[in-house]
């Protein structure tokens, strides 16, 4: 399958992953009420391009961005703009490198200022979900048992999980097979091996599951509700996967 790595490649991706953790972690530091998302995104792509690697995003089918940066109901494929963030918003700022051949993807939604406490769970508890969701991502697993747990640790807490986008093999393309969606059964699907590289990443809704796509690609909550997405990139192998992507340089500035 495409998705399968030799180790000097995974060794590539890491160094691209590390660049996309670092980029977030600029992003990170101009968090905050006042700051357009075009600023979010000027930053993002100077970073990257300063650090040797060049935005995967940017010119993918067309999109001319580097960050999808999407705002509160918004899901995924949010265009950087004018948009001045507003203390209470929540946006999901998502982002690629391409790296000597290679890419990585990684996503966080952040909050602006102070959120309502019923937002703050669900950020938390999706960010809870994707690591759910790479404890299972382990050889003999199956791309079942990585949507199962995320999807059962969401619904568990009452929120509900978008079906209509998935996660997915990364490596030379930005996506590759498998497709791995964020709900499952147990046992079914792809079956992992060692050296896979996935993006995985739960995008869960406050509200109802449904979502809509509107003119741009984007996609946003049918009910206009919160809508939060965590990304990592990983590698499959015995026992546990290794999380190539962190939110280490992130955590230094949000705690959650």
């Amino acid at each position: 399958m495409g998705s399968v790595k030799r180790e000097e490649e995974v060794a590539l991706i890491r160094k691209g992953a590390k660049i996309l953790s670092k980029t977030q972690g600029q992003v990170a530091k101009e968090i905050k009420p006042g700051v357009t998302t075009q600023r979010l995104d000027a930053l993002a792509e100077a970073f990257i391009r300063d650090s040797g690697g060049v935005p995967s995003f940017k010119g993918y089918q067309k999109f001319p961005a580097t960050l999808c940066t999407s705002v509160n109901e918004y899901v995924v494929h949010g265009l950087p703009s004018g948009y001045v963030l507003q203390e209470g918003d929540i946006v999901s700022v998502d982002c690629g490198v391409y790296y000597k051949g290679f890419h990585s993807d990684a996503a966080f939604t952040y909050p602006v200022g102070v959120v309502s406490d019923e937002v703050m769970c669900l950020l938390r508890v999706t960010k809870e979900a994707l690591y759910c969701g790479i404890n299972e991502a382990k050889v003999g697993n199956r791309v079942g048992d990585v949507g199962y747990a995320i999807q059962r640790h969401a619904q568990d807490h009452g929120y509900s999980v978008v079906r209509e986008l998935v996660g997915h093999g990364v490596g030379r393309a930005l996506h590759e097979d498998p497709p791995v969606p964020n709900y499952g059964r147990r046992g079914h699907g792809a079956q992992l091996r060692q050296g896979m590289v996935l993006a995985i990443e739960p995008m869960i809704n406050l509200g109802g599951r449904q979502v809509v796509q509107e003119k741009g690609g984007v996609f946003r909550s049918l009910d206009r509700k919160a809508t939060a997405h965590f990304e990592h990139t990983v590698v499959v192998l015995e026992g546990k996967a290794e999380i190539l992507t962190t939110y280490r340089y992130i955590e230094e500035v949000f705690k959650f």
